[in-house]
Formats: structure tokens, sequence, C-alpha cells
């Protein structure tokens, strides 16, 4: 787990719990050989601070945990799943900036 306001890694076995313990939460799923996934880890990571106490964030490495990649089709990453109340509510795939990225969890808090 990260710190203070930071994402929370999870894996197979504890995505469930992540997922339903936090009303409002977003899943990026990543791998560390995915030169995309990098350029967006710290913008994800800053923005987990910002969020912090409103949207959980959490990362999924999809090497270590094919599972739940499979579960939720994530075929290209990185990817990043939206979920409110357990239900997926958005999907976003590839790199965006910090700012887009903000736009698009800003749309959620409503």
């Amino acid at each position: 787990m990260a710190g203070e306001g930071g994402p929370q890694t999870i894996n197979d076995a504890g995505f469930d719990k992540f997922i339903k313990e936090n009303g409002l939460a977003i899943v990026d799923f990543w791998a560390p050989w995915c030169g995309p996934c990098m350029k967006m880890g710290p913008n994800f990571e800053a923005l987990a601070k910002v969020y912090h106490g409103k949207i959980a964030f959490a990362k999924v490495n999809v090497d270590d945990n094919q599972a739940t990649a499979q579960k939720f089709g994530i075929m290209s990453i990185p990817s990043l799943l939206m979920f409110k109340n357990g239900k997926v509510v958005h999907q976003m795939v590839g790199f965006m900036p910090k700012e887009m990225l903000d736009a698009e969890l800003k749309k959620h808090l409503l």
C-alpha cells in the first residue's frame, strides 16, 4: 500500500473487497514493461493525493493478476476502470495527460 493518499496496490485476491469497500474507485491496470503505463503512473499518483478521501485509487499489475485483467476484458494497457458502488461506470484506455484524467474524474464526483 502506498503512502498517505497514494494508490493502493491490489491483487486478484483483494480486488473485489477493494471495489466493494469504496463507493467511488478508479483502478489502473498496468505492467512494469509498458512505456505508456510508466508515463501515466506519476499522473495517477498525483491525482490520488488530490482526491484522497473522495475517490479510492488502486493499481493492478496485469502480469501478476491475470484473472482480474481477464474478468474485465483488459486488452490494452494502461486501462483505467472507474467503479461506482461496485459497478464499472467508465473505462479509459491509453496514456492521457494529467489534466485530461482530472477532467474525467471530476465528471464522476457530481
